[in-house]
């Protein structure tokens, strides 16, 4: 007699990934202008002036790397993994019990909520939306336009977020039940940000008091 195969551990798909491209952006123009401002001190400056840039490069760009190019979010058919600045989430589909989009986005699991930082809201964003959606209900109001436009296309007619969020809800709801997907959130400090800016921190401090 054969036995019936357990169920893997492993997804069946890779992780899907969201992310801001906003954000992303704008960590590698101030990580380069950092670096610039801070390599120029390094090369050029006198006295003590190379050791506090690089005490102040050691100190910011790790923040800098956090907020912005940092923060993401994994999904796969066994789990969300949030990763913020300080701290990386994994969530079991099963312990998921909201995803939801309000000033902010968040999941709720096991009674906690947990702040979601590459999925940032923007109201205006939300409210351009609103507006397109207005407009198309005004020059058809009787939705006589052919089902394959993009006026009857939801998915399209929300903002990145909300999408992101709906995405996210649908994942929750069809894998919330399988074996693979049970289990309790665990939470990870990201000590290879935290540590090196606390010790560019020290230094930074311990130069400009007592240099």
């Amino acid at each position: 007699m054969t036995s019936s195969p357990k169920p893997s551990a492993e997804p069946t798909y890779a992780d899907r990934t969201y992310r801001s491209l906003s954000a992303m952006v704008g960590g590698v123009l101030l990580l380069a202008l950092g670096i610039w401002i801070g390599g120029d001190a390094l090369v050029r400056g006198h006295g003590r002036t190379p050791w506090v840039a690089l005490a102040g490069l050691l100190f910011a760009v790790p923040l800098v790397v956090a907020y912005t190019l940092r923060p993401a979010v994994f999904a796969n058919d066994n789990r969300m993994k949030v990763r913020n600045p300080f701290r990386t989430i994994t969530l079991p589909w099963a312990s998921v019990e909201r995803v939801q989009a309000g000033y902010s986005s968040e999941v709720l699991a096991d009674g906690k909520k947990y702040q979601m930082w590459a999925v940032p809201v923007s109201l205006r964003q939300r409210k351009r939306v609103a507006r397109r959606q207005s407009k198309a209900a005004y020059d058809d109001p009787y939705n006589r336009t052919p089902v394959s436009a993009d006026v009857t296309d939801t998915h399209a007619r929300k903002a990145i977020a909300d999408q992101t969020i709906g995405d996210l809800r649908d994942q929750a709801e069809r894998f919330a039940g399988e074996p693979s997907a049970q289990g309790t959130p665990v939470a990870r400090w990201a000590y290879e940000v935290i540590a090196p800016s606390a010790v560019g921190a020290v230094v930074l401090i311990v130069l400009l008091v007592f240099g």
